[in-house]
């Protein structure tokens, strides 16, 4: 059994990874590690997980950690990278949830982030852990930055259209997401009370994942991507509903689109690719699990591709993507301890 440790482990991202990681087969949770919860019961926090996991939070100790096979940082961005960076060395693995190790440089997390980098020297250093776009860089990596919920909707969708001959190099992508994408000790004007019967869009043409979503889709492509992001939240609790629209340079049939798609995510157990004539993504079909529902639509009097994709913001968009993480670096089988992968084709 590998040992594994998660810090943050009393906010949704984290509580979900404990969950997970009690119950995989070849993982066992050594270390629950929560600032603000130090010395509380975990299962007191969430007491409808305690058949998978208790044990008290431990205060933020770097050299307690030292030996641990894989270590998840479920942290908010800027405290994340202090905590990978003093790690570094002393465990096997490390795997951020955060935003802090997914750009290159400085300069431009200073531009989207508003804030100085913490721990520049760790920047360009990290394998991207988005499995099904780039996953042959992941097996033995040492230091792994996970997307987070919208870049894995917005890639996973866009990814493969952008390799069709007759597709525009603009895309825009509109996500709404539900409370919970905030994080438990977030904004109160974000919680669930406070959202129901509203609706809002919020950090328009500034937000902080566009950077990172225009380098991994320029990537996947093999050439520049313009994009554009609107970002919406919505009184639901999880999920993310992300439709993404890219021009078409001439005609192309929903057959072979849907063919495409369904080639390009061969072999990737937690991608569905649906047909939209006979449905679309929605998010109650991915809920608890590690799935993406994704479909694509020629709108031929647009002159578009339209791709819907929905997943967990909790679990594929970040714990559940973590633990498949995880799989793909120690050579585990990828489904190994997720929910949906079974059931994708």
């Amino acid at each position: 059994m590998i040992r594994t440790a998660v810090v943050g482990a009393s906010g949704y991202s984290g509580a979900e990874l404990v969950g997970l990681l009690a119950a995989h087969p070849r993982a066992s949770v050594a270390a629950v590690v929560g600032a603000g919860s130090a010395g509380r019961r975990w299962e007191a926090l969430y007491p409808g997980r305690a058949h998978l996991f208790r044990g008290e939070i431990s205060a933020w100790d770097p050299g307690a950690l030292a030996g641990l096979d894989v270590v998840f940082l479920a942290l908010p961005h800027g405290e994340s990278a202090v905590a990978a960076a003093s790690l570094v060395g002393s465990v096997g693995v490390i795997i951020d949830l955060s935003g802090d190790l997914r750009l290159a440089d400085s300069a431009t997390y200073r531009a989207w982030y508003g804030r100085e980098h913490p721990a520049p020297e760790l920047l360009g250093r990290a394998v991207y852990g988005l499995p099904e776009l780039f996953g042959d860089d992941l097996p033995g990596a040492g230091l792994v930055a996970c997307p987070g919920c919208y870049p894995t909707a917005v890639q996973l969708a866009a990814g493969p259209a952008l390799r069709l001959p007759a597709a525009g190099t603009a895309v825009t992508a509109s996500a709404v997401s539900g409370t919970s994408g905030a994080g438990r000790s977030s904004d109160p004007a974000l919680s669930f009370s406070e959202m129901y019967g509203d609706a809002r869009a919020y950090r328009v043409g500034r937000h902080q994942h566009v950077p990172e979503m225009a380098a991994g889709l320029e990537r996947y492509a093999g050439r520049r991507v313009r994009l554009t992001f609107v970002p919406h939240l919505i009184p639901i609790e999880r999920g993310i509903l992300a439709t993404i629209v890219v021009p078409l340079d001439e005609p192309v049939s929903q057959h072979e689109v849907l063919e495409h798609y369904r080639a390009a995510f061969a072999g990737s157990p937690f991608v569905r690719v649906l047909d939209p004539e006979e449905r679309l993504p929605a998010v109650r079909g991915v809920a608890g699990s590690n799935r993406c529902d994704l479909a694509p639509v020629v709108d031929a009097a647009g002159g578009s591709l339209v791709v819907v994709s929905a997943i967990d913001n909790l679990v594929k968009g970040a714990a559940g993507q973590a633990v498949q993480v995880m799989n793909r670096v120690l050579g585990f089988p990828e489904t190994e301890g997720l929910p949906g992968g079974e059931e994708a084709t």
